[in-house]
């Protein structure tokens, strides 16, 4: 079977994380896309949002905005009270130009412990969220915080384990609040993959992928399976993006991206 032919058939939207091809012009990122039968990019801003659109490539999920100060970012979010009138000072202006860009995610961020236990930046989490919901709700958006490896690559992060984001998750108990569920991330802090799929999919609205160990491409001499967990998300009738998430390591940074929608196309 062909590699087109896997595309045409695939129930999982495909996207691409901007970073990972920052060096790559966007216009000609969206070209790639086309190419490879991928409909949408991660984390790009408002002022990139128009471009994708303008090259038929729609945004998946945007880019955080943080202020001058930092507030916004993945070590400062909604865990921190201090944090909260700068939080939805940004929110407020992010949320609807998203909507008006037809954006339906927005991503945001825990931010670091700096001490706090987890039922204390759990409660100040839903305290910093809960205003911000009816305003997502009304734009027909929702709020994607991201599930980040401590471990590794975010020492102190606080929404490390997928059970914390759960828990936000039922604590909010809104359509409008998901969990933006990194492969990559979580296998480095938990493993269990599948099964954690099965169990909480119906709080994630969106996919994130990279190799283990690593955060390359991944092949055969890597830890995870992408067929067995795309297989696993399809059948969990899910309807959003897998976005591609691994920092390439070849001369042309294009060269593994077929492969990988190959894995990932349930």
């Amino acid at each position: 079977m062909s590699l087109s032919l896997c595309y045409q058939i695939s129930v999982i939207n495909h996207s691409v994380s901007r970073w990972c091809f920052a060096s790559t012009p966007l216009p000609i990122l969206c070209q790639k896309c086309h190419e490879l039968g991928i409909s949408g990019l991660d984390l790009l801003t408002l002022d990139e949002i128009p471009i994708a659109q303008e090259n038929g490539i729609e945004c998946a999920i945007t880019a955080a905005h943080p202020d001058k100060n930092g507030v916004g970012t993945i070590e400062q979010g909604f865990n921190q009270l201090a944090h909260h009138v700068a939080l939805h000072a940004i929110y407020e202006k992010l949320i609807p130009a998203a909507a008006d860009l037809g954006v339906k995610q927005v991503i945001c961020f825990s931010g670091n412990r700096d001490g706090l236990s987890d039922e204390a930046g759990l409660e100040n989490c839903a305290v910093g969220l809960a205003p911000l919901i009816p305003l997502a709700k009304n734009h027909g958006v929702t709020l994607v915080m991201e599930l980040l490896n401590s471990k590794v690559d975010h020492p102190d992060y606080q929404c490390d384990h997928t059970a914390w984001g759960v828990a936000l998750c039922e604590k909010l108990s809104t359509d409008h609040f998901k969990l933006l569920y990194d492969i990559y991330h979580m296998h480095i802090m938990e493993g269990n993959v599948i099964r954690t799929i099965k169990d909480h999919h119906q709080h994630i609205s969106h996919y994130h992928t990279a190799g283990v160990p690593g955060r390359n491409e991944f092949d055969a001499t890597q830890e995870l399976n992408y067929a067995a967990i795309s297989s696993a998300i399809a059948n969990t009738d899910y309807v959003g993006y897998i976005g591609q998430e691994y920092i390439p390591t070849t001369d042309d940074p294009f060269e593994f991206l077929p492969r990988a929608i190959d894995l990932c196309s349930g």
